[in-house]
């Protein structure tokens, strides 16, 4: 089955605010949409986005970062002034197709259920694919227009883990097709935070809020979630109490890490 793997053992995460977290897969290290500026406002179509917290580490003591994983390059809760400069030193970008596009460089798009290798050091590879994901409430064709293209991905190696990158997705149908496609997960980093505007599909979700991320995590069937996207911004409308609640409810509460920020 694609989605089994050979170990039990954890990878290691860090998280730093945000959608922001830093994981070691078959000796690469990977880091999902960079945000480092400090708490300010962001003036976007139709109002402004605002941090409230500052990341928990800079880019300067990241260390190596061999492939960013971007969900989407349009929002500067993703990808902020200081994320672009990082992704100057870092030889691949992985995101949507209109991203890689944008971004150039080293920047490429993966399509729906793209795959790409990547070199492990010491022989082998890693396969990331790109999974689809919907930025809001309703078909991805009418969703699309307003909130732009989202990719996630999923991670795959012989004797490693499986681990899927939800992105800003809010559709647990695209959940399903993931599981079906993996099967088991082993790690999900789910993007979660319940984040509404009230001027965008009237209020309605954008990302999973808490009980779709334990509902993500029980479709996947995932023996370890890692929420990121809950804290450091004003639009998240749920944070680590209401997770903790969530997957306490649906009896998954041994299955969530919230990874003390770094």
């Amino acid at each position: 089955m694609p989605g089994t793997s050979t170990t039990t053992e954890q990878i290691p995460i860090r998280v730093f605010g945000g959608p922001t977290a830093l994981f070691e897969y078959g000796g690469l290290r990977f880091l999902t949409d960079p945000t480092f500026d400090a708490p300010r406002d962001y003036h976007v179509p139709g109002g402004r986005l605002t941090k409230t917290a500052p990341a928990s580490a800079a880019p300067s003591g990241l260390g190596r970062i061999d492939v960013v994983l971007l969900s989407h390059d349009e929002h500067p809760d993703h990808l902020d002034d200081s994320g672009r400069a990082l992704l100057a030193d870092v030889p691949l970008t992985l995101t949507t197709p209109g991203g890689g596009q944008r971004l150039g460089g080293g920047a490429r798009g993966l399509a729906d259920w793209e795959p790409i290798e990547l070199d492990r050091p010491g022989g082998g590879t890693i396969t990331v694919t790109g999974v689809p994901a919907v930025h809001g409430p309703g078909p991805r064709e009418e969703v699309e227009p307003v909130t732009g293209q989202v990719v996630g991905f999923v991670l795959t190696g012989d004797g490693l883990p499986t681990v899927y990158v939800s992105g800003d997705n809010a559709s647990l149908d695209l959940v399903k097709e993931i599981a079906e496609r993996f099967g088991g997960v082993d790690t999900a980093i789910l993007f979660a935070g319940a984040p509404r505007f009230p001027v965008l599909f009237d209020g309605a979700l954008i990302v999973l809020d808490s009980a779709q991320a334990a509902e993500a995590a029980r479709i996947l069937g995932a023996r370890r979630v890692v929420p990121v996207h809950y804290h450091s911004w004003a639009h998240f409308t749920e944070g680590r109490d209401e997770l903790i609640a969530a997957f306490t409810d649906a009896g998954l509460l041994d299955r969530l890490d919230l990874c003390d920020r770094a």
